[in-house]
């Protein structure tokens, strides 16, 4: 796993003193995004930044990076990923903790063995969803225990259990 894992995405400013609110996508924002840490950024041209000040505003974070004193220069960084090296996240100890640089291009096959095609993406919405390409198009697949019974990331494959409907034609 070489690729960047992003930790969140910036989004609009904040008032007129350079916050911006951020799209955390970690499970531990407290660290990523403490006083004092830099964070990479995608495209690179954007950073590193440095975090200033961090805080909780009615349920957002809410950032300023060093040097971003402004509300036009807070929105220049709208839709800035904020990246780390996977080296530096440490290996989790829950056997069903996956990054999505894990998930996608493994091969997706049936519990019967029959191919669907392969991880392209995975969605973070209410629930996290798998997206399946293949010969029958782009499917999304809920990426829960009781649908995808086995993950093998060593063996670049994940075995799912669809329901009726789930891979058919739309």
């Amino acid at each position: 796993m070489s690729e960047p894992l992003v930790v969140g995405r910036i989004g609009r400013p904040h008032g007129v003193r350079g916050e911006v609110t951020i799209d955390v996508r970690t499970d531990d924002p407290d660290s990523r995004f403490a006083v004092g840490a830099t964070v990479t950024t995608d495209p690179a041209t954007a950073g590193p930044l440095t975090v200033e000040r961090a805080r909780r505003h009615s349920g957002r974070l809410l950032v300023r990076f060093a040097g971003i004193g402004d509300r036009d220069a807070a929105e220049q960084l709208r839709g800035t990923w904020l990246v780390v090296d996977p080296g530096d996240i440490p290996p989790s100890a829950d056997p069903d903790d996956f990054h999505d640089q894990e998930l996608i291009g493994l091969a997706v096959v049936t519990a019967d063995g029959a191919d669907v095609g392969q991880v392209s993406g995975v969605l973070h919405h209410g629930q996290d969803l798998l997206v399946v390409r293949g010969a029958a198009g782009e499917k999304l697949v809920p990426f829960v225990a009781a649908l995808v019974p086995e993950v093998d990331v060593p063996g670049g494959r994940l075995v799912i259990d669809p329901p009726p409907g789930l891979l058919d034609e739309s």
